[in-house]
């Protein structure tokens, strides 16, 4: 067994026989970095922007709260089991084709989205639209495991998230905007726009991080096996779904939050853009304390601290959105500080799981994505089934996080014991 690994059972270490990666620093490191963040960002506009629009998009196209919510899980549909595709398609192929195809195809659905002529036919193209974003979010992954390890990872990703971070703060504020000089529909004239914009910054700023002869065959058999050793890796399963049930609570406050600003506490577009944007630079906030925390204490520590935490938290907005206490205010409270703990689990918990199979990292990075949005899509109509109120709100973010807390937790058990045996 490794030393370090026996002294720190939650530490992340390169796996068994993966080569010596030749890390970027200083200057390129940066630009590598905000390029990754860049691209990335195209995931969260692409689910936040149009999120003042839901009211207006639900009365215009005559739709359920449930239904305009189901256009929000297409999208995180099309995100997760796109990267399914994607990420053995970019092991066999490399980084760069993917992430063109797919920004070209997001550019492509965003246009059809502006003559959607009712909510199908606009839940179809947002599927579109998360597959093509799912090629962007599945690169960038893979390109931070080639070219980081272990403890160097998990800090990269904690710098990506504060570029990323971003995205969700000024996504419902340009949407707002947005809104003020035209209709719903130029949300996603937009969108388009952006895609456009970052299409030419993956095209030209982003090199070839997998050379030929590490790419593994795109055969069916092959992409299936790298699979099974993946699923029946039971860590690499809990560390996944950790981070996809800390994504579900994410998602639950994205799914809902419009409906329950505007409609419970009264308040409007430009107002819920602003209250949202706190919740975001929340998460920045405890993404780069982590940095810090990296210095002292493992990605698992930490990882397990800020879920208790973010359990706690959670019980907190319970009680508040159930009994009605403190208004606008008590709710925001303790809604800020969960997703500021859930902040902390964003970046370690991926790169932890990442760290156990380097030799796939785009299959590896494809099945996390997938876990993550597909079930923070499978979250986010949940809001709307039982009210689109704070309680039910606050009990499915909730839920997401206690669930993570048991799969981490079973994987701390599994390590103690295998270091006792």
């Amino acid at each position: 067994m490794d030393k370090t690994a026996a002294r720190d059972p939650g530490a992340v270490t390169a796996p068994v026989g993966s080569p010596e990666l030749a890390e970027p620093s200083g200057a390129r490191r940066i630009r590598l970095i905000l390029v990754l963040g860049a691209l990335v960002a195209l995931g969260p506009l692409t689910i936040d922007m149009y999120l003042p629009a839901l009211p207006a998009i639900r009365d215009d196209l005559l739709a359920s709260d449930a239904g305009v919510q189901l256009t929000l899980t297409g999208t995180l549909l099309g995100l997760g089991f796109g990267q399914l595709v994607i990420g053995p398609f970019s092991d066999a192929v490399g980084r760069r084709v993917p992430l063109i195809a797919g920004t070209a195809l997001h550019i492509a659905s965003s246009l059809l989205c502006l003559l959607a002529p009712n909510i199908v036919v606009l839940g179809g193209l947002r599927v579109l639209q998360g597959i093509g974003t799912a090629a962007t979010a599945v690169v960038a992954l893979a390109v931070v495991r080639d070219t980081f390890s272990g403890r160097s990872a998990a800090t990269a990703l904690s710098r990506l998230m504060l570029v990323m971070g971003v995205a969700p703060i000024l996504a419902p504020t340009v949407g707002g905007a947005v809104l003020r000089y035209t209709s719903w529909r130029g949300v996603f004239g937009v969108l388009a726009v952006l895609g456009v914009v970052l299409l030419v910054v993956g095209f030209f700023a982003l090199k070839e991080t997998l050379p030929p002869e590490k790419r593994r065959s795109g055969e069916i058999r092959p992409v299936l096996r790298t699979y099974r050793s993946l699923i029946t890796d039971w860590e690499f399963v809990a560390l996944a779904l950790t981070a996809a049930m800390a994504m579900s609570a994410l998602f639950s406050y994205v799914s809902g939050s419009s409906f329950v600003l505007q409609e419970q506490f009264g308040l409007g577009e430009q107002q819920f853009a602003i209250v949202f944007g706190l919740g975001a630079v929340s998460i920045i906030l405890a993404s780069q304390l982590n940095v810090v925390l990296l210095n002292r204490y493992s990605p698992k520590q930490i990882v397990f601290t800020a879920l208790l935490a973010a359990t706690g938290f959670g019980a907190a907005l319970v009680v508040v959105a159930v009994l009605e206490i403190g208004g606008l205010v008590g709710f925001m409270v303790p809604l800020w500080l969960m997703l500021g703990a859930v902040g902390f689990v964003m970046p370690n918990a991926p790169a932890l799981a990442l760290s156990r199979h380097g030799e796939a990292a785009g299959t590896a990075a494809g099945m996390l994505g997938t876990g993550q949005f597909g079930l923070g899509a499978l979250f986010a109509p949940l809001i709307g089934l039982f009210g689109n109120d704070g309680p039910a709100l606050a009990i499915a973010m909730t839920a997401g996080v206690v669930i993570a807390v048991c799969l981490l937790g079973s994987v701390v058990r599994g390590q103690r014991q295998a270091v006792l045996a």
